[in-house]
């Protein structure tokens, strides 16, 4: 897959040329932080990406060396994705990003969320980063889908 031409070599601009969009950036954070290893896992993720798109993101961290896939290993039809090296270096961002959004918006997240990760936040780090290195699938963070939470 080639390459987008830059629209100018500023970092920020750079980033939002691979990352630019909800759907990427939810496909990470699924990886990352929930666990999700299947197709079939993102596409019930609570947002419900429709499969087309999904595929289209799929292939697109992959091409930018984000995400990576593996054969199952109970499965050898199955492919399972995997954050690389550049790919779990995005930690940061998208807690900065649930910090911001559980701070300022109404959102599904615990009351005091954002408080705690940010007073915690070299550890929560860390966490996620020694899940990816032992390939530990347990979820980080539940879903916060208020929907699901009002109807318990």
């Amino acid at each position: 897959m080639a390459k987008s031409k830059q629209r100018s070599g500023c970092p920020v601009s750079v980033s939002l040329e691979i990352l630019g969009d909800k759907w990427t950036l939810l496909v990470i954070r699924d990886l990352m932080v929930r666990g999700y290893r299947t197709f079939k896992e993102f596409q019930n993720s609570s947002e419900r990406i429709a499969s087309n798109i999904l595929a289209d993101r799929l292939r697109k961290l992959e091409a930018a060396k984000i995400v990576e896939t593996e054969t199952d290993e109970t499965d050898g039809r199955r492919v399972n994705y995997r954050l690389t090296k550049r790919g779990i270096d995005l930690a940061p961002v998208l807690m900065d990003l649930l910090i911001w959004g559980a701070r300022h918006e109404k959102t599904g997240a615990p009351a005091g969320l954002a408080d705690k990760m940010e007073l915690q936040r070299e550890a929560f780090l860390a966490e996620t980063r020694r899940r990816w290195t032992m390939r530990d699938a347990t979820p980080m963070l539940p879903s916060f889908d208020s929907e699901k939470r009002r109807k318990k």
